[in-house]
């Protein structure tokens, strides 16, 4: 009797044990699967965020190759209008520059002024002519001014040109058909240093022109304003 109950014991115990196993493994396998199926559940959002991320960084990039390229054409205009620009700018200046050269625009700068005289004694009527200014005089002083840089000039304020004629007639010289009378005020825009050392250099102009018995001066002035040809005040 006694030994069926120690049996029982023993039996009791083991079913215990057993039902203590199934139990916790019962449980660890639950808990594992479910760690398990939030580990997959983890898996995948960080597999969607990862595509996600690799997407954006895809289209990123390809913005920014875009964002590039449009930058390089936004350059590459705004440098052909900057050339377009300067180019109008230049053109400007040049056609400003011709209209000044041949005399169709008002002009106002720094330069020198040459006064041609009659000699003041003239020893007869008959040599008179040898000793008044005429138009060859005015030519060589011209020519000088232009050759050194002189920028515009006037004769009695009159705006001479490329097309401009002078010549003598009598005790006058005609401009352009209009008569000036000495004495010749020539005013001239340009470097007032250069205009009158290329005029005073020995045995240059105003020494041919002494030579001759003119009465030469030179004068620099701060400023000449000269109109242009067509509004040119005729004396």
């Amino acid at each position: 009797m006694a030994k069926r109950k120690g049996n029982r014991v023993i039996l009791a115990l083991i079913c215990f044990i057993l039902g203590f196993m199934l139990s916790f493994s019962y449980q660890y396998t639950k808990t594992e699967t479910a760690k398990q199926n939030i580990t997959d559940r983890q898996w995948q959002k960080e597999y969607e965020y990862r595509k996600q991320l690799i997407q954006m960084q895809k289209e990123n990039r390809q913005l920014k190759n875009e964002l590039v390229q449009k930058q390089d054409k936004i350059a590459e205009i705004e440098k052909t209008l900057a050339d377009e620009r300067t180019a109008y700018t230049d053109l400007a200046k040049q056609a400003e520059k011709l209209r000044m050269y041949v005399g169709e625009s008002k002009v106002k700068g720094k330069g020198i002024e040459i006064t041609l005289s009659d000699a003041s004694y003239i020893p007869s009527e008959q040599s008179a002519t040898d000793y008044i200014v005429h138009e060859q005089h005015v030519f060589k002083v011209i020519h000088e001014l232009l050759i050194s840089g002189a920028e515009a000039i006037a004769i009695n304020g009159q705006r001479i040109s490329h097309r401009s004629y002078i010549v003598c007639n009598g005790p006058v010289i005609e401009v352009d058909g209009t008569q000036h009378a000495a004495p010749f005020v020539i005013s001239a825009i340009g470097n007032p240093t250069v205009l009158a050392s290329a005029l005073n250099i020995p045995g240059g102009v105003k020494d041919l022109l002494v030579q001759d018995n003119i009465i030469v001066k030179i004068a620099s002035k701060d400023e000449i304003v000269l109109d242009p040809v067509f509004h040119a005040n005729h004396k």
